[in-house]
């Protein structure tokens, strides 16, 4: 009889599992045979949510005796070529919006900066860290925080440039904004630029911005309801929560977008299995 090991709270729950499974490549078994019997799926993905969780290094997955590094980041590989985190997100997002729940009336974008000690592509210094390398991803939520855009870029790189690829980056269709359904998008000081108005208008969408040099908003009472612009920012904490993403050590861009999407990911499908 096998030991049963104890859950610690690091492995991926059953119902994300099950939402996953399907999309993993199959991989025909080698001709000739293997010595060594191929890792389970599921073993590897732990081992991947490890590391995403704990910002713990591959190689430290030998002492948990969870999965062998090299066995984890191969398949790591093999699931990022196949789009596997990206459509995991993107199938996240396709069953909350049908449930109706994305609410498109209210959009928020913003950019936050991470520090990236390796350097690597889509990294520049960071003009708030004495100019150490550094990355920046700029993030599109609905009025919940759920994700529906992301991009990366470097750190030196001003939001408002990211506006345009971030609204691009959204993996669902976008439904048409009319004059009963306005679709508002709140930026901050860092988006009052013409680009950004021009862009809004192109995409039928209000723009909610404060004006540069404009006299300060009082301060809101407890009755008013705030700007769903700290949704966004809510959304960039919860995605500091998986330790990977607070400090960048991925050299590559398409890695370190791997890690952000199967954050998204988890995050858009346990919005979509919360009651209403």
């Amino acid at each position: 009889m096998g030991v049963v090991k104890k859950d610690d709270g690091w492995r991926v729950p059953d119902e994300l599992w099950r939402r996953i499974k399907p999309l993993l490549p199959a991989r025909p078994e080698h001709p000739l045979g293997c010595h060594n019997p191929r890792v389970p799926d599921r073993q590897a993905l732990d081992g991947i949510l490890l590391v995403l969780r704990t910002g713990m290094q591959w190689g430290a997955l030998k002492a948990t005796g969870l999965c062998h590094p090299s066995s984890a980041y191969r398949r790591f590989r093999e699931w990022l070529a196949a789009g596997v985190f990206r459509e995991f997100w993107r199938q996240g997002l396709l069953a909350y919006y049908g449930l109706a729940r994305i609410d498109w009336r209210w959009l928020a974008l913003d950019g936050t900066q991470g520090k990236a000690p390796l350097g690597g592509e889509k990294t520049g210094p960071n003009p708030t860290d004495r100019a150490k390398r550094g990355t920046k991803r700029s993030l599109l939520t609905d009025s919940r925080g759920v994700p529906l855009g992301l991009v990366v870029a470097g750190a030196n790189t001003n939001d408002f440039k990211l506006a345009r690829a971030t609204l691009e980056s959204i993996p669902v269709r976008r439904p048409l904004p009319s004059r009963s359904r306005r679709q508002t998008l709140c930026v901050d000081l860092g988006y009052a630029f013409r680009p950004v108005r021009e862009l809004a208008q192109e995409y039928g969408l209000t723009l909610k911005a404060p004006k540069r040099g404009g006299p300060r908003s009082p301060k809101l009472s407890r009755r008013r309801r705030p700007s769903p612009r700290w949704m966004v920012e809510r959304t960039h904490s919860w995605l500091n929560r998986f330790r990977r993403l607070l400090v960048r050590w991925e050299k590559r861009e398409d890695t370190y977008v791997a890690m952000l999407h199967f954050a998204l990911g988890i995050i858009t499908w346990f919005h979509s299995l919360l009651p209403k």
